[in-house]
């Protein structure tokens, strides 16, 4: 993929804006630097503290964690190494942007030094 933008085309209304909130929210943490790659985009400090797959109606936030997180909100869990795991989270609406996602991901942030 050759920019962000790119991915959005012909998906559902909205979920650019829900892309771009979650961005800035991020962005709180300290810089973050949106690396476009093949099948999602990276959002990075020193290294990729999460991942943003876009899908038709919904993104799938799969973010850096150092243990499992016991959520119904994950979808996915998977051990990437003995102390790394990647969370994966469905987003939709601008609500599943509160305050549990928010401390994943600086929890996340904060993994990517």
């Amino acid at each position: 993929m050759a920019s962000v933008d790119e991915y959005f085309i012909g998906k559902a209304d909205g979920l650019r804006t829900l892309y771009d909130r979650m961005v800035a929210l991020a962005e709180g943490f300290g810089p973050v630097e949106q690396d476009p790659k093949k099948t999602s985009i990276h959002l990075n400090r020193a290294t990729a503290f999460a991942g943003v797959a876009v899908r038709k109606g919904h993104l799938v936030l799969t973010v850096k964690s150092d243990r499992p997180i016991d959520s119904s909100r994950v979808v996915k869990s998977k051990q990437t190494s003995v102390r790394r795991f990647h969370q994966a989270v469905r987003l939709s609406q601008m609500r599943d942007l509160g305050a549990e996602l928010r401390g994943w991901r600086k929890a996340a942030y904060e993994l990517s030094i």
